[in-house]
């Protein structure tokens, strides 16, 4: 069953603009080097505060976190993101607070089907 991610980070709210202009033109390495690692369905939401909420479904969230770590295509986008982040240690992808769900509206639907 695929694991469903979200995540957390803070970006530096002088830098926003700048972050949502590298992201509407992501390296095709870099997106490939994600969906390589397993992670589906994956997004970003921001708030004009610089709150960056992401989510992901993977198979695996130790093996895709592994497979990006070690996928020399992601270093070059990693390193030039990294300074956009608020108190952070590590790459971004390594480094975010994930959420525990809570809830879903598919799994309570599943739960009580015939």
């Amino acid at each position: 069953m695929a694991e469903r991610v979200c995540f957390r980070l803070q970006v530096r709210p002088e830098r926003l603009g700048e972050y949502r202009a590298r992201h509407a033109n992501v390296p095709r390495e870099m997106l490939e080097a994600i969906e390589d690692s397993g992670r589906r369905n994956y997004s970003l939401f921001r708030h004009d505060d610089g709150t960056l909420i992401g989510y992901y479904d993977t198979d695996s969230v130790e093996a895709s976190q592994t497979a990006l770590s070690t996928d020399p295509r992601t270093t070059p986008w990693e390193f030039a993101m990294a300074d956009f982040f608020v108190a952070l240690d590590g790459r971004p992808d390594q480094s975010a607070t994930t959420l525990p769900e809570i809830f879903n509206l598919h799994d309570q639907l599943s739960k009580d089907a015939p």
